[in-house]
């Protein structure tokens, strides 16, 4: 359990996944403000109007969420922690709905990609890309539209008054989505109990130079647990590389900026937190609670 913020940005509405993140993460029911893009959970926090952000980065079966490195490297936020959330994919219609009556799926494109064994066994099925899973199957229980499907999870079933019409729809059973917690890069106090860092950097552009920054992390004996390429606006073809490590002593992670300094033609650290665990994480079809700890029905925004 962390430190609890007064508010949360979330990419999402009520029932989504960033929602049941949130409370997995800080193990209370924070106020949480809903943001219909990731640009607008950073300039939320960016902005102080939201103590802390949780931004998905990337998901076990549809890869990166690219835009959103690029929204760490241009904007004044730090990341301070990480959750991984299991991702339980739901088929979800209205109350005596069968297969047979769906006509069109509505759901995040993330959420859609994640199920494609699924969904390729009915091609003439229209898929609909939205800006979110939770707020997809509010939409179909207030407009009740027919021959509409969604795809979400559980909690938004629930929360919805819909019904499973098809459970556990995604290609892996092992599907975790990975979620960074973002604070205002001002406010930020180093965590002395850090054991990962985030870091952005750019090699030159010649042959063997990704190669050297590499061998300078394997000598320092720290893990890579991530290595993301992304495009620098203005340099076609030239990439700069989001990194994770991992290491015991805030001392090694010193030791390795210093080292890959001469090597690189930028280097900043995004954050330095402590590492999150798949093994910790609760299950996604856990009901979201009251204040007052109970299981509810419909939680609210409120804090």
């Amino acid at each position: 359990m962390h430190r609890a913020p007064k508010n949360i940005s979330i990419q999402g509405f009520q029932g989504s996944f960033h929602e049941v993140a949130a409370r997995q993460y800080f193990g209370v029911q924070p106020a949480l403000l809903p943001c219909a893009t990731f640009g607008a959970v950073v300039a939320h926090v960016v902005s102080g109007t939201a103590d802390a952000g949780l931004m998905a980065m990337e998901n076990s079966l549809a890869g990166s969420i690219l835009p959103n490195y690029l929204l760490l490297e241009r904007h004044a936020v730090r990341v301070t922690g990480e959750v991984y959330l299991p991702i339980h994919q739901h088929l979800l219609a209205l109350p005596g709905i069968t297969l047979a009556d769906v006509r069109a799926v509505h759901s995040h494109p993330m959420a859609l990609r994640q199920c494609g064994e699924f969904l390729d066994q009915y091609p003439h099925w229209k898929l609909v890309e939205t800006d979110d899973t939770g707020h997809s199957a509010q939409l179909l229980a207030e407009q009740r539209t027919p021959g509409v499907a969604v795809v979400a999870g559980a909690p938004a079933a629930e929360q919805f008054g819909l019904q499973i019409l098809a459970p556990a729809i995604h290609d892996d059973p092992h599907n975790y989505t990975r979620f960074l917690v973002l604070e205002r890069a001002a406010a930020v106090q180093p965590d002395r109990m850090a054991d990962k860092a985030s870091l952005y950097f750019c090699a030159p552009h010649a042959p063997g130079s990704l190669a050297a920054v590499l061998a300078r992390v394997a000598a320092q004996g720290l893990n890579l647990s991530k290595l993301q390429s992304c495009p620098r606006p203005g340099q076609p073809w030239h990439y700069g590389f989001h990194a994770d490590v991992e290491f015991d002593e805030t001392s090694q992670l010193e030791a390795l900026l210093q080292d890959l300094a001469p090597v690189t033609e930028e280097l900043r650290v995004l954050g330095a937190y402590r590492r999150g665990s798949m093994a910790e994480a609760m299950g996604e079809d856990t009901p979201l609670l009251t204040k007052e700890g109970t299981p509810a029905r419909s939680a609210g925004w409120g804090g």
